[in-house]
């Protein structure tokens, strides 16, 4: 068994759902305006009878700061697109503008930004609870293999040191993104 890669696969275990977690936090609504904010909205098509999400249907483009341009390939199916917008309740009411649809961004109050901050730490802690499943893996594996007599005791502990300095230094850049988003939710 090598020893390298079990803790490699920890590491790029770890190093995934940090990935995740900053995916995450891109989901979160700042005040600025940003394709990932609608670009994943599931919209049904009447005529078609499907659903399809909203980014495979339409370019999503941000001319500003403070708005999201949506320009359906298809113009048949941009009432359905506003609909999905509307419904998908993420503060944002677009505008038909010809071809394409506006989305105005609102400025976000103070009590939306809080509620924005702690959806943010839920979505940290949920990075946190993979970082924990993913040494915890390495781990078994570990153990698994010095029950079998190919991992040594020693090695055991060498890996159980460097899976833990993993899992500390992940854990920081999950803090440090947690941290940069707060700071972009709350103005601070």
């Amino acid at each position: 068994m090598d020893i390298k890669k079990i803790i490699s696969d920890g590491s790029n275990s770890m190093k995934k759902a940090v990935e995740w977690t900053q995916n995450e936090f891109s989901s979160l609504h700042t005040g600025k305006a940003s394709p990932q904010m609608v670009e994943n909205i599931q919209v049904h098509i009447e005529s078609y009878g499907m659903t399809q999400r909203l980014k495979d249907m339409a370019a999503i483009t941000t001319p500003d700061a403070r708005s999201i341009v949506v320009q359906p390939f298809d113009k048949a199916v941009m009432e359905d697109i506003r609909k999905a917008i509307q419904a998908a309740n993420v503060g944002i009411n677009p505008v038909p503008q010809g071809n394409f649809l506006r989305c105005p961004v609102p400025e976000l109050s103070g009590e939306r930004r809080q509620e924005m901050v702690k959806v943010a730490h839920r979505m940290a802690e949920e990075g946190r609870v993979r970082l924990r499943n993913s040494r915890r893996d390495a781990l078994e594996i570990a153990k698994k293999g010095n029950k079998d007599k190919v991992v040594t005791d020693d090695d055991l502990k060498r890996i159980e040191k460097e899976i833990q300095t993993h899992t500390d230094n992940w854990s920081k850049e999950i803090d440090k993104a947690l941290k940069a988003k707060e700071t972009d939710l709350t103005g601070n």
